[in-house]
């Protein structure tokens, strides 16, 4: 998927305690979405934050 023509391969997901997942939004590095990642991680909320790369062809 691209944003304005910019690749953007890197997603960081949200996964509840119910192991429910939702997308938080789309990156282009994995270093970008690591750090949005450490960031919402800090919040003290009990959902973990993981960066997953979208393979190509994926929505």
């Amino acid at each position: 998927m691209t944003d304005n023509g910019i690749a953007l391969p890197w997603l960081v997901i949200r996964q509840d305690e119910g192991g429910n997942r939702y997308r938080v939004g789309r990156y282009a590095t994995r270093a970008e979405a690591e750090r949005v990642a450490d960031r919402l991680d800090t919040r003290g909320n009990q959902r973990l934050y993981v960066v997953e790369r979208v393979s190509h062809g994926a929505p």
